[in-house]
Order: C-alpha cells, then structure tokens, then sequence
C-alpha cells in the first residue's frame, strides 16, 4: 500500500503541474483546471494546497523574472519533484489496479 495518500484536489494540482511542465504558476493552473474538468477553482485553495504540497516535498517552486505587465510582480512557477512524481505514478497504479479488480459484470452496458 502507498504510504503517501493524497487528496483529490492534491492529485489534481499535481496533475495539472505536470501537464503545464514549466510554465505551471496559480492562474495558468487554474484555467488548466477550470478547462480540463469544467470545475471552479478559487485561488485561496490553490494557495492552500500547492503550499501543503511543497511543504510535503511533492513540489518545488521558484520565481520567474519581474515584467511591467504584472507591475514588477514575479510569477511562481511550480514544478513536481522526483518524490511528488513517484507519488502521481504509485497513485495511478493503484487506481488501474482498482479499476482492473472490478468484475465486468459490475460495469451495466450501455
């Protein structure tokens, strides 16, 4: 069993972090989010997790150069680390491996 257990909204910001490789700060995430799965997504929560999932090693982050577009704020660009991508990969087989044990016959066809 995976001793690292992460939310559904953990997951979906690591996710969404690995999908935007490099170019992943708060409101890109958010759009991504937003357009992938149709979901609102306020800024406060997603201070709140990518926050948790740094302090859990799961990220890392750094600030990008200062533009006049932003008034001379940097944007922080946020990025999995080899712990938080091992993470995404043992909670991925754990989904198939759920999925897989479902008999057929639990799945009513369409």
């Amino acid at each position: 069993m995976n001793r690292h257990q992460l939310g559904e909204f953990e997951e979906i910001v690591m996710l969404t972090v690995g999908i935007l490789h490099g170019e992943a700060y708060g409101v890109a995430i958010i759009d991504e989010i937003e357009q992938r799965l149709s979901r609102k997504v306020s800024i406060g929560a997603l201070q709140t997790v990518l926050r948790r999932l740094e302090d859990k090693g799961y990220l890392t982050s750094e600030f990008g150069e200062s533009t006049s577009v932003r008034g001379g704020k940097r944007k922080r660009y946020f990025s999995l680390t080899t712990l938080g991508s091992r993470v995404l990969r043992e909670t991925q087989d754990q989904r198939v491996n759920l999925f897989k044990a479902i008999p057929r016959v639990a799945f009513p066809k369409s």
